[in-house]
């Protein structure tokens, strides 16, 4: 029997979140109606997809062979829809952006915020989580990136370069001294990564500049910026999320500064997609704009 498109839907939708619950909330359906299809597009394909446990669904190697195809042919639907709609409109229905949570916190909520002010009908979805993204698997239309994947059939196009430096709050400094050297932090508490959930070499900066002990870490860029704002410790913060803070100053200003990139990072079978690509565009000029602005105000 020939699959339901709707149930290869809940396949998709499945097979990214790897949760019943998840995939249901994604498309507005009760867990256990994505239960029964998946349990239906099974029966008709004569082919176990997902392998079942407490931590979620997992596709099986006959679910990432189907996977490919129905994926192909969403974006062949979406290229499709795109053809009929026209090129002058305003972009609508849902994008779903990936993004570190550095991007996420500082830059992405204002510069989408603009995007959707000026298209009411299209919806914005950040996904804010420290790893990278699988676009092979639709996770997410597309994301942002600190370095330029090396493997998939990815596009990968340059946002903007950023700036980031050691920083404390005032309160810090006055209660543990100033600090006037590098030589100096040795002496001071250091807020940063966990050491080994660093999921990307570009983000590894405590060992750039010979810090072997983290005091506090975390793998949110906000979590330590939170602390560094506190007066836990020095951190490496980005400059552009500074001006969202008051009592926060940089540290060795002169002596320590790191440049760093962000990256769009979309899948190969979505340059025809209009809608995206208008997206895109908007996005990298939002953001190149708001990094320059908010760099000045740091």
């Amino acid at each position: 029997m020939d699959p339901q498109w709707d149930d290869l839907k809940c396949f998709l939708a499945v097979a990214r979140a790897e949760s019943l619950s998840a995939a249901g909330k994604e498309l507005r359906l009760d867990p256990a109606t994505v239960g029964r299809r998946i349990a239906r597009l099974e029966r008709d394909l004569d082919a176990l997809l997902f392998t079942r446990s407490p931590q979620g669904y997992v596709l099986t190697a006959e679910g990432q062979r189907l996977f490919g195809h129905v994926a192909q042919a969403e974006v062949a639907m979406a290229k499709g829809a795109q053809s009929l709609a026209g090129q002058g409109e305003r972009l609508s229905g849902q994008i779903r952006l990936g993004a570190p949570d550095g991007a996420a916190n500082y830059l992405l909520p204002q510069v989408c915020a603009g995007i959707v002010e000026a298209n009411p009908d299209l919806d914005v979805q950040i996904v804010a989580l420290p790893r990278v993204f699988n676009l092979s698997r639709r996770e997410a239309d597309m994301a942002i990136g600190v370095s330029q994947p090396t493997a998939g059939r990815l596009r990968v196009t340059k946002l903007a370069d950023y700036q980031l430096h050691l920083a404390a709050s005032q309160q810090y400094l006055r209660v543990h001294g100033a600090v006037n050297d590098i030589s100096d932090l040795k002496g001071h508490r250091m807020i940063g990564y966990i050491p080994d959930m660093i999921f990307d070499a570009e983000l590894d900066y405590l060992s750039e500049l010979g810090v072997e002990r983290v005091n506090l870490a975390s793998n949110s860029v906000s979590v330590q910026f939170n602390w560094v704002r506190q007066g836990g410790g020095l951190g490496v913060v980005h400059d552009f999320a500074l001006p969202s803070v008051t009592g926060v100053r940089k540290v060795l200003e002169h002596q320590i500064g790191m440049t760093r990139t962000f990256y769009l990072i979309r899948h190969v079978d979505d340059a025809r997609v209009e809608r995206l690509n208008r997206f895109a565009a908007l996005l990298s000029d939002g953001v190149a704009r708001e990094v320059v602005r908010l760099e000045r105000l740091s």
